[in-house]
């Protein structure tokens, strides 16, 4: 399994309308950038990827989970760009803020600081785990 991040605008599609879609999950499409497409072309069913809710609030609110691969993105009209569907499985009660992030040294090099821009990002597992402890939870797939 492989763990992702996922950014949002939550004015755009926050965790809640995420929640509200349920067990059917919901298309994440409209990336535009060629790094974070072939980023969504390496997730994998089952990958669990962090909600970053971006610009408002900056912070980890959530977790999703890939249910389907990479197919092409239906809001792309030249074909060169691909989406993947989320399942909700988890709100935080508290999220884990940017800032927070930042401080921790361990996790100076995930690209969430390296490359604030990334849409979709790789988490490795050590990242992962740190951060579900920052955020006092723990989520992986126990199915």
């Amino acid at each position: 399994m492989n763990y992702w991040l996922l950014k949002s605008e939550p004015d755009v599609w926050s965790i809640d309308q995420q929640e509200k879609v349920g067990h059917k999950g919901a298309v994440w499409d409209g990336v535009r950038n060629y790094q974070a497409r072939n980023n969504l072309k390496n997730m994998k069913n089952g990958d669990l990827c962090f909600f970053y809710h971006s610009n408002i609030g900056k912070e980890i609110v959530g977790i999703v989970e890939v249910i389907k691969e990479a197919f092409l993105d239906p809001t792309d009209k030249k074909k060169t760009f691909v989406a993947v569907k989320v399942r909700f499985k988890q709100k935080f009660k508290n999220p884990i803020k940017l800032e927070d992030i930042k401080k921790n040294s361990s996790l100076s090099e995930i690209l969430l600081i390296k490359q604030s821009r990334l849409s979709v990002m790789p988490i490795d597992s050590k990242s992962w785990k740190i951060l579900n402890k920052m955020g006092n939870i723990w989520y992986a797939k126990k199915i």
